[in-house]
């Protein structure tokens, strides 16, 4: 952990340590991928504050799809303890910057750019974002304020400069299936590139 005002490089910082967080973590921990795992952004973008209204759950579950998700958190919560997961519970993303990009918006020596999760405790360096709970509206306005034009497809968009989703819907949140199956598709990609970005250093 960074010491106040450090800076800590990580190859991935999930952003949300929920049911989405903690899955996708432990899908990244099985495939060899070190990730960091915080608590929810309060801004995203340039400074913009998140409208948070439009982040409450707009599904009603009922008590069956309830109990199944507090049986896989539980499960998840014991497997990131047991295999020594960085899940920062306490620690609270404050603000997501991007870094190493030219003036007009490309990448400045790599294809991804790199990430500054900015935190209480100092900043987190990142090659891959994982957020876990926005509404599309908010994730068009910050790719905009990162100077990034987005055409229909928003998840193609993001993942080009190294941002992924998971547990996120477009309409109602994701059932607690689709989470891990969006958990399991975004750790393989992340997986993929990092060792590929291995191999091309080797």
């Amino acid at each position: 952990m960074p010491v106040n005002g450090g800076t800590e490089r990580t190859t991935t910082v999930i952003i949300g340590t929920g049911l989405s967080g903690l899955a996708v973590g432990a899908e990244l921990r099985r495939r060899g991928v070190h990730a960091i795992v915080v608590d929810g952004l309060d801004i995203l973008g340039a400074g913009q504050p998140a409208n948070t209204a439009s982040l409450q759950r707009c599904d009603a579950a009922d008590s069956d799809s309830l109990r199944e998700r507090n049986e896989i958190l539980r499960h998840l919560r014991n497997y990131a303890a047991s295999h020594d997961m960085d899940v920062r519970n306490t620690t609270r993303a404050v603000q997501l910057t991007m870094v190493g990009r030219a003036l007009d918006g490309s990448a400045a020596g790599s294809a991804s750019g790199r990430w500054e999760v900015h935190t209480p405790n100092g900043i987190l360096l990142a090659d891959n974002i994982v957020l876990t709970r926005c509404a599309h509206s908010q994730l068009r306005r910050m790719l905009s304020d990162f100077g990034i034009t987005v055409g229909r497809n928003l998840v193609a968009a993001m993942r080009t400069i190294g941002i992924y989703l998971v547990g996120v819907g477009e309409l109602i949140t994701p059932s607690p299936k689709e989470v891990l199956r969006q958990a399991k598709t975004v750790g393989l990609a992340i997986a993929a590139k990092v060792n590929l970005e291995t191999v091309a250093v080797i």
